[in-house]
């Protein structure tokens, strides 16, 4: 089958021939009439040699290819691209695991269906559209992941309200496009919480740190920590079930603090180990003194375009460095940047500054990164989007 063309300036296909998937508004020479917003294309050199098929978009990022070589993109196609992500969550033990069912199915360039995101929360599959192709392709995709997932859930939510591009001509509203029953408590290595796919942030849960909280577990025995930007406090319960003294939950949205609660209650009823509060993060540090011994920054992302950078650095210097000036001798600091434009050397500058203008002596003991179940194209760096640091701080 073929689809309208697209077809590129001369020497600008050379990404493409290295599987990069996306291709830039600057490099399109010309667009064949009749492309709307949304639709397959096919892709050509100069030179009039196929280079792949994807999805149109306008804006910086013109095409995302979901496929180098020709194809119909039918049920058949989105249920093997499925089938794929499927089998590698398995194969790393993610799904089909009884003290797990929470897992990141599809990745979008990671499993190569840029643009697409799909979360499994128990028996309900959140399906997230970042582009406008994959909005426009959304009944279909739901429809070969029941097939594909027949027996594993009932339900599959569509949340992307806030993901697709606000200059976007389509209908954003959320819902139900399978099942609608749901109960919305999931698991993760045995603990359980509330998943707020109606409203939440990303798709209700952020599955990504599910390994950097198993491993904050071995480290809060007998420690005081506090859970900065806690959100639906993730860190906060395994940080109680590792056996610390206290845990306190910041955040600067109630609604969050809710949740928070909510969650800490699932797993430890009546504990009073733990306390949840609304307020800002800087203001926080600023008044909490020197109570706590491990403490986890998690901030949203500081910088979600280029342009922001500065500033995003910034502000990563100026929350570590007050990290690093409340922590108690021998603390942990757990420490992330979940930006996509900030690299893993410009946040480990901003870390090592922050350290240095506190003067105090730091060591790394582990450098963290999104779990497997959140795989990154070799082809597309860009992917190597969650960066994280646990340092040891005299």
């Amino acid at each position: 089958m073929s689809y309208k063309k697209i077809i590129l300036k001369p020497g600008k296909e050379s990404s493409i021939e290295r599987f990069h998937p996306w291709i830039f508004s600057g490099a399109i020479k010309c667009i064949e009439e009749g492309i709307n917003e949304g639709d397959f294309v096919d892709l050509y050199s100069s030179k009039d040699k196929f280079l792949g098929i994807g999805h149109y978009q306008v804006g910086s990022i013109s095409v995302r290819i979901i496929s180098f070589k020709p194809a119909e993109i039918n049920d058949a196609f989105w249920s093997d691209r499925l089938k794929i992500a499927y089998n590698l969550r398995v194969s790393i033990g993610v799904a089909e695991n009884p003290i797990n069912n929470t897992y990141r199915l599809v990745h979008g360039e990671g499993d190569n269906l840029p643009g697409l995101i799909v979360d499994i929360y128990n028996r309900t599959a959140v399906m997230q559209a970042h582009s406008v192709g994959m909005h426009v392709c959304r009944k279909e995709i739901s429809e070969a992941l029941a097939k594909v997932m027949e027996g594993k859930i009932d339900n599959i939510f569509y949340k992307s309200e806030t993901t697709l591009p606000f200059k976007a001509d389509v209908d954003h509203d959320n819902g139900f496009l399978l099942g609608g029953e749901a109960d919305n408590v999931a698991m993760e290595y045995g603990l359980k919480f509330h998943v707020d796919w109606l409203k939440g942030q990303k798709t209700g849960f952020f599955v990504d740190q599910r390994e950097n909280r198993h491993l904050l577990e071995r480290y809060s025995k007998g420690r005081n920590v506090l859970n900065m930007f806690c959100y639906t406090g993730g860190f906060s319960f395994y940080a109680m079930r590792g056996g610390a003294n206290l845990v306190h939950s910041v955040d600067s949205s109630a609604k969050a603090i809710d949740l928070t609660n909510q969650n800490v209650e699932l797993n430890f009823p009546n504990d009073p180990r733990h306390q949840a509060f609304a307020e800002d993060a800087f203001k926080y540090l600023d008044e909490m003194g020197d109570r706590y011994d491990l403490i986890v920054l998690d901030p949203p992302a500081f910088a979600k375009h280029r342009n922001a950078l500065h500033n995003a650095l910034q502000g990563y210097r100026k929350l570590n460095a007050k990290a690093f000036e409340k922590i108690r001798p021998n603390g942990i600091l757990f420490t992330f940047s979940c930006s996509q434009v900030v690299t893993k050397d410009d946040f480990r500058t901003a870390v090592f500054t922050a350290a240095a203008m506190s003067g105090r002596k730091v060591r790394i003991l582990h450098q963290l990164h999104q779990p497997a179940d959140h795989p990154i194209n070799i082809y597309h760096p860009e992917g190597e989007y969650l960066k994280g640091l646990v340092l040891f701080v005299e």
